[in-house]
């Protein structure tokens, strides 16, 4: 199968997913998609034990691409600045010491809370594996996501600020994780080289704050081309060269591309509206980024659900789910909680928001996505299964229940 056979086929069970959810199953696209792909693979399994030959095709196909280029490397930069662009600067900048503490802070110590909390269960049921590794799925695991959380949160009347706290965290979260996730990366994957943790450090800084900058300079000069035209079809495809040309060059000067997608796709959003964009010309391209983040999405989630199938869970597998599950709500609302506690803030966070921030953590794309980037020596296939049952319960059992929650603290 070529590589156009392969998005063809992709893309053609996605619609028939999409189509089956929007018709019969009416839930938030998200949910719906999951459970779908879910059913899905459930179905193929069950012809694979009366002999039908799926799995094998599957299992060649799903091996024969690299991830870690095309999820890493260009995908994340596509969702990062669809979920950026419709955010309201306006709203969020009230927001922004919760969101810039808890989405810095608060993902640095899930990370190694998770991190060090996985090591240590799989130490007590006899499973030898590397703590670089768990902090890796620490890293992946940690950041919301936007798109499932502002899916769900349509369908709930939240205050507006809370709102604003939980979508900007969410939006930031995914770019600081990803540079945490790209420091593990290099550090699990050239484990022979010294890495210093001053090293270390200095290159998470080059890389966060180098990829803001690099994002401020390519999101202004994006936003004064956009402003000299009136021509949508132009303009989409100068949203295009910013994230694709963006994105390689970040990677080109070693800082993040991730983080540069966030804050270039805050500042073209929220300046083009005010005197870049014709009204025609920001329904054009509002629609179109939030095509492209439901199309990369909705095939995210049907992939994994091809990916779990070729998959061995592990040992105690049952056992392992429910503790993994119990350690991300637990790690969530630590995460939470020690730094509104630590940290200064003008306003105080009180006990009903931090019980709204906890249960709003749906994890999505992004998770898949850096699970999937994962090479064999990094326990891909335990932890692809381990990111799948987490990403399954946030997203179904937290995102159907969280209108509920919302209710009761809030009404």
């Amino acid at each position: 199968m070529n590589i156009y056979e392969l998005i063809a086929a992709l893309i053609t069970l996605t619609a028939i997913l999409a189509f089956i959810n929007h018709k019969f199953i009416k839930l938030p696209s998200a949910i719906g998609l999951l459970l779908a792909s879910m059913f899905i693979s459930f179905i193929v399994l069950i012809l694979n034990f009366f002999g039908f030959t799926f799995l094998k095709e599957i299992s060649v196909v799903v091996n024969s691409v690299d991830f870690n280029n095309a999820l890493m490397g260009g995908m994340i930069s596509f969702m990062l600045f669809a979920a950026a662009i419709h955010i309201p600067l306006d709203d969020l900048l009230p927001q922004k010491g919760p969101i810039l503490v808890f989405s810095t802070i608060g993902i640095i110590l899930s990370t190694f809370i998770i991190g060090t909390l996985i090591y240590y269960t799989f130490l007590l049921i006899g499973f030898n594996i590397s703590y670089i590794n768990c902090l890796l799925f620490g890293a992946l695991i940690s950041p919301t996501d936007p798109i499932a959380v502002l899916g769900v949160l349509k369908e709930t009347k939240l205050p507006r600020s809370l709102e604003m706290k939980i979508s900007g965290e969410s939006l930031f979260n995914d770019g600081i994780a990803v540079v945490v996730f790209a420091s593990l990366y290099q550090i699990a994957a050239f484990s022979q080289v010294d890495f210093s943790v001053s090293s270390t450090i200095l290159m998470f800084l080059r890389e966060a704050l180098g990829g803001v900058l690099f994002g401020a300079a390519i999101g202004y000069g994006g936003y004064l081309m956009l402003k000299r035209i009136n021509s949508y079809k132009v303009e989409v495809l100068i949203t295009l060269a910013i994230v694709m040309g963006g994105f390689s060059i970040a990677q080109f000067l070693h800082v993040s591309g991730p983080l540069a997608m966030v804050v270039s796709g805050l500042l073209i959003g929220n300046l083009s509206k005010k005197d870049g964009w014709s009204k025609q010309t920001q329904e054009y391209l509002e629609k179109f980024w939030e095509l492209i983040d439901e199309i990369l999405n909705a095939v995210l989630f049907v992939w994994i659900g091809l990916e779990i199938l070729i998959i061995h869970p592990p040992e105690n597998f049952l056992m392992i789910s429910v503790a993994v599950v119990l350690i991300i709500i637990v790690s969530r609302w630590l995460s939470i909680t020690i730094p509104s506690f630590i940290i200064p803030l003008k306003e105080k966070i009180p006990q009903k928001t931090v019980a709204v921030l906890v249960w709003a953590g749906l994890r999505g794309g992004l998770s898949l996505a850096m699970a999937l980037s994962l090479s064999s020596a990094m326990d891909r296939d335990l932890f692809i299964y381990l990111t799948y049952i987490v990403v399954i319960f946030t997203i179904v059992v937290q995102g159907l229940t969280l209108k509920k929650i919302v209710s009761k603290v809030f009404i």
